[in-house]
């Protein structure tokens, strides 16, 4: 009998534990219209989608409104135009086009702050030089972008760096658990080593400044990825023409498929 009631009992704590982890997980459908000139935006604004053929440039415009209904857009001190709001949408779907029915389930809400922020998310003082970051702790599921820099990063046709997609990409790193800058999710078991590898080469490049990956990349291996993954997207010829073998990987993580207009 003592032994049936515990049975019983078992059963009913992990039908509970499992409910809630999936209401944890669950998306809240957010009503937010859709913006009107998206399309406009993304052929003006958005490199990425202008080398993409039609078909593929729908299915961008697709992808990008079902993000924006399932992760809610918030102003921080400033005001969410449906500018920035495209913007976001087209840098977390570009790490992740070439890959049928990837989400961010890790991923709720994105503040955008009119400017650079501190640690303490502060928006005033001298120490305020962080641009964009996933949160953590109190603010899991949430990222934070400075609006300047998001909108400054799609009028720079020649810069490599792209701090949305650097964020989008640290997320795309943490759906194997961990942000390591090893995307194992993506990435082969037998390209493991040979990443690890060129990592180090790479980084130690950067720290001997024989680079002209951007410098934040040698923090770790972390911000590594993130960083060099900015130029893939931004800059992918140029990255290809300097660093060939590093390029090569990059491609056989994010799997690009060859352009045409």
């Amino acid at each position: 009998m003592f032994t049936t009631q515990l049975i019983i009992l078992t059963i009913f704590v992990l039908a509970i534990f499992y409910m809630v982890k999936f209401l944890q997980k669950k998306k809240v459908k957010v009503t937010q219209p859709v913006p009107p000139l998206l399309k406009t935006i993304l052929q003006e604004q958005v490199p990425f989608y202008q080398q993409l053929n039609e078909n593929r440039k729908t299915e961008f415009e697709e992808r990008t409104i079902h993000f924006l209904t399932q992760v809610k857009v918030t102003g921080v001190k400033t005001v969410v135009e449906d500018l920035d709001r495209v913007l976001i949408a087209a840098s977390a779907i570009i790490p992740i086009f070439n890959f049928q029915g990837w989400e961010y389930p890790n991923l709720n809400e994105v503040l955008l702050y009119p400017d650079s922020f501190d640690h303490e998310f502060e928006q005033q003082g001298d120490d305020r030089n962080i641009l964009g970051m996933v949160g953590s702790g109190a603010l899991n599921q949430v990222m934070i972008l400075s609006q300047f820099e998001l909108r400054q990063a799609f009028i720079n046709e020649t810069g490599k760096n792209n701090t949305a997609i650097h964020e989008f990409v640290h997320l795309v790193d943490k759906t194997d658990g961990e942000i390591d800058g090893v995307p194992e999710s993506l990435l082969n078991k037998q390209y493991i080593k040979p990443w690890l590898q060129l990592m180090q080469e790479k980084i130690k490049e950067i720290i001997d400044d024989r680079s002209d990956i951007n410098p934040y990349g040698a923090t770790n291996e972390a911000e590594f990825f993130a960083v060099v993954s900015e130029y893939f997207f931004e800059r992918p010829e140029l990255l290809k023409e300097k660093h060939p073998e590093l390029y090569e990987l990059l491609l056989k993580i994010f799997h690009p498929e060859p352009v045409s207009g």
